[in-house]
């Protein structure tokens, strides 16, 4: 890894930061593998103003951003060992969750430039209104300017991708905040990126502690959007701070999927045991709370803790691997002894519950109470509690009472209970037959209520990252 060191990347140079460089651990083991600058304020400072004149001095056409960013997927492919390697020392990915982060990166950069071509206005029917002739009216769209792209550990590829590639499709520079735990993927996403032709000055990218650069970015006037994946509080002071500038936050969730009484069994055990272990746990619409029919739950739950079971945790480079360690040993105590809290309160471990440093076995809880915070904070955490209930009705109910509402899954054979379901649900997406995590890039993405606004997915984010201009004619 001594190629990827994590320098910073302001006006258009890779430079060395101003603080005390910081140490980066395996997620596994804790040795060493890499160092991570971290920017002062004059550098984040300076990072905003190369952004800016990198962005008005820009002559990219549309079809030239389309090609770079076609380019750019294919440079990332290419790379694919070299990132999967890298997100295992940074995330603790196991081979499966590398490959299926690094595959999903390359479409969304291929979506994103199919967009860059797309991206138009509308006609705006003038005529309509009484005495209007010779007139005729458009829309355009243009840049906003500077995106400012504040991501998470538990997708350090990917979600930039999503952040990244509709910001530059759409013509504007963006500055880049990783999380201080995944600071080389992005290092390397964006040395991609120039290698595909991009001018450097387009991204900056900064390291550091997140409060101190995240509020100082805030609160500079240049930078135009923000777009943010990561918790709810930090969500409300970016909003609080950014004003009347557009944001897209994606924050906290608790996600719930439902089986039915005529669920599919069998389509449902793997696509939920996937959606609540992957990349151990730690995926915002990973179930937690799964709702299962009281009349299926003596059929289901055996089959699903034998599954959950057979699941291996531990070490990430081993290829039977399923669940690897969370991001520290610390966020692994932590939903440990949230469990604990909850058995000391009543609920039943039915599996798991045992952690080796940071890796957490799988684990699933029933006899939960609504207070526990196994079931009403978000664990991020390989933890999954079945709650019983009587009929989609009541699934319906207890899911929709909580302050969040990002994804929802429902698993049923009958098309009226599932639209009947999928109508009621209060969530940004409601997936039937696929648990909460379903996701496909080229979907729009987004909560609802304490989950945030705003849409992931090239073709929305685009729209969101760019401003919507009337222009009229009179002839």
């Amino acid at each position: 890894m001594e190629a990827l060191q994590g320098q910073l990347l302001i006006g258009g140079q890779w430079v060395d930061g101003e603080e005390a460089a910081q140490t980066l651990h395996d997620k596994y083991d804790g040795a060493p593998y890499g160092r991570m600058a971290v920017a002062s304020a004059q550098q984040v400072d300076a990072a905003v103003a190369g952004a800016v004149q990198a962005q008005q001095a820009s002559t990219l056409s549309p079809y030239q951003r389309y090609r770079l960013l076609l380019e750019a997927s294919r440079r990332v492919q290419r790379e694919s060992e070299t990132l999967i390697t890298l997100m295992r020392h940074e995330a603790g990915f196991t081979r499966a969750d590398g490959d299926n982060e690094v595959r999903r990166c390359v479409q969304t950069l291929e979506l994103c430039a199919e967009e860059a071509k797309r991206l138009q206005g509308d006609m705006v029917p003038l005529q309509a209104g009484e005495g209007v002739k010779d007139r005729i009216g458009f829309t355009i769209r243009s840049p906003r300017g500077v995106v400012c792209a504040i991501t998470p550990f538990n997708s350090p590829l990917n979600v930039l991708a999503h952040k990244v590639g509709p910001a530059l499709a759409g013509g504007n520079a963006v500055v880049i905040k990783p999380s201080e735990f995944t600071p080389l993927t992005a290092v390397l996403l964006c040395r991609l990126l120039i290698e595909a032709g991009w001018p450097a000055g387009l991204l900056a990218l900064l390291h550091g502690d997140g409060a101190q650069i995240g509020r100082q970015l805030v609160a500079d006037p240049r930078i135009a959007f923000y777009a943010f994946t990561g918790s709810t509080r930090v969500g409300r002071e970016i909003q609080h701070g950014a004003g009347l500038r557009r944001t897209q936050l994606e924050l906290g969730s608790i996600a719930s999927t439902i089986v039915c009484a005529d669920a599919d069994i069998g389509l449902a055990l793997p696509r939920i045991l996937n959606a609540g272990l992957r990349k151990a746990g730690q995926v915002c619409t990973s179930v937690q709370r799964l709702y299962v029919d009281r009349h299926v739950a003596p059929q289901f739950v055996p089959r699903l803790l034998e599954a959950a079971r057979a699941m291996k945790a531990g070490d990430p480079v081993d290829p039977a691997t399923v669940i690897g360690p969370m991001i520290s040993e610390h966020h692994a105590q932590r939903a440990q002894s949230w469990v604990q809290e909850a058995q000391a309160a009543g609920a039943r471990l039915l599996c798991g519950g045992e952690r080796q440093g940071a890796v957490l076995q799988p684990t699933v809880l029933t006899d939960v109470t609504p207070e526990m915070k196994v079931v009403c904070e978000e664990i991020f955490a390989p933890v999954m509690s079945v709650i019983e209930v009587d009929s989609v009705d009541e699934a319906v109910a207890l899911a929709n009472a909580q302050p969040f509402g990002l994804s929802a899954g429902l698993f049923t054979s009958n098309l009226h209970t599932a639209m009947r379901a999928a109508r009621a649900l209060r969530f940004g997406g409601v997936h039937i037959n696929e648990a909460s995590s379903a996701r496909v890039d080229a979907m729009p993405f987004g909560g609802v209520k304490d989950s945030g606004f705003g849409w992931e997915g090239p073709a929305y984010a685009i729209r969101e990252m760019t401003e919507e201009r009337l222009i009229t004619l009179s002839y």
